[in-house]
């Protein structure tokens, strides 16, 4: 027999089974089962509180486990990125501790890379723009070291000799997100904390202004705390139709190839200004991925698994030899700034959506920071600045009303 066809597949690894049914009431309710539902919710966990967290699909259908895994807080930042940035270097911060609990309390790895990020120009011309970012991340504080084209090439002997120059950014590392969401899936139930997929949430309900719990098609569940982490649909509205969430979808086409002895490999993620692409443990390298404004159109398209591949080639002709092992298409959470929205949104429900293409560098910080609101009362200094009331707009004017 031939085995199943890659097209449409992600990349899979064994998790934990979910729960059959929702409880009656819990401490906090995670609405979405993401990369970020999953964290909140075990460090929730973790401090002693009883947590549902309830996925309208399966567990990281939207976005996390589409997702490369980079934790890339220099290569990622760009002009206009100032405010993002220390949360962003805090996070990053925090990911070794964050990796050890995490493979301790699953007993899974979660295949932590840290050969570093090497983001390169392809000719001449990428050379001064590769330079604008390098001035960018000196001035920023960020480590990123600048090398020339043969000192790019003795790092990865497989790059074409058109690779003029890059840099090294020795902090961003990545792991593997189908490992990451099976470890989250263990230490969650590890720690007592509840997964229920295929049970999509209907409605809140609300007392006195407050949300108290939500509604399912499985039953109600009442809860002191609601936590959104639905990532893309966080903006869909059916849930919150008198509170605005400026989240929308930005889709991605990705795919990962069998790397050979022929073909040779990578051993640091390798960025152009086209794709990148991020060698993981098991023989695969994910290529991704293309930014596309489409709305939740899940299909893949000649154009788009064309562009990731001519990207590729450019800077890494090996992948020719190389077999398609899957290809896929996700759902990045956008927020209007590109920035994530953390904290309350009423009494009763807190938010953390909105981490765009940072899902797996902000995912630390995030639980840490949720942690601390819902069992401490207070959002951490470094998450405060991320709220939805930075999106309000100022009141119009005498002139504006006349």
């Amino acid at each position: 027999m031939h085995p199943p066809s890659p097209i449409g597949r992600r990349r899979g690894a064994e998790a934990a089974p979910a729960d059959d049914r929702p409880p009656e009431r819990a401490d906090v309710v995670v609405i979405g089962a993401g990369l970020i539902g999953l964290s909140v919710a075990w460090r929730l966990a973790q401090g002693g509180l009883s947590v549902a967290v309830l996925e309208r699909g399966r567990a990281g259908d939207g976005a996390s486990l589409a997702a490369t895994g980079m934790l890339a807080a220099a290569a990622e930042h760009e002009p206009g990125g100032d405010p993002l940035l220390p949360l962003a270097v805090a996070s990053q911060r925090l990911w070794h501790g964050f990796r050890d609990e995490l493979e301790a309390a699953s007993g899974l790895g979660i295949d932590y890379r840290r050969e570093g990020t090497l983001v390169v120009a392809l000719g001449r011309d990428e050379v001064e723009r590769l330079r604008f970012r390098h001035d960018l991340q000196v001035r920023a504080g960020l480590s990123a070291e600048w090398l020339g084209g043969p000192a790019v090439r003795a790092r990865e002997p497989g790059l074409r000799p058109t690779v003029t120059a890059g840099l090294l950014c020795p902090d961003d590392h990545q792991v593997d997100p189908p490992r990451v969401m099976a470890a989250l899936r263990a230490a969650l139930r590890a720690a007592g904390g509840r997964l229920i997929e295929a049970c999509p949430v209907a409605a809140l309900d609300r007392e006195g202004g407050r949300v108290v719990g939500v509604r399912t098609a499985r039953g109600p569940v009442r809860a002191g705390t609601v936590v959104m982490a639905a990532g893309a649909w966080a903006g869909e509205g059916s849930l919150l139709p008198d509170l605005a969430v400026p989240v929308r979808p930005l889709k991605g086409q990705s795919l990962a190839l069998s790397v050979t002895p022929r073909s040779g490999g990578l051993d640091h993620v390798v960025w152009t200004e086209q794709v990148h692409m991020a060698p993981k443990s098991d023989g695969t390298l994910v290529v991704g991925a293309t930014v596309e404004e489409c709305g939740f159109d899940p299909a893949l398209t000649a154009g788009g698994l064309f562009a990731l591949l001519e990207g590729a080639r450019r800077a890494l002709p090996g992948i020719e030899e190389m077999p398609v092992a899957g290809v896929w298409t996700g759902f990045r959470p956008t927020p209007d700034d590109d920035a994530p929205i953390l904290g309350e949104a009423m009494p009763g429900l807190v938010l953390a959506v909105g981490h765009h293409r940072n899902g797996y560098l902000l995912a630390p910080v995030t639980a840490a920071a949720l942690a601390d609101l819902i069992l401490r009362g207070a959002l951490p200094p470094v998450a405060a600045p991320f709220g939805l009331a930075r999106f309000a707009l100022p009141a119009a004017g005498p002139e504006a009303r006349a």
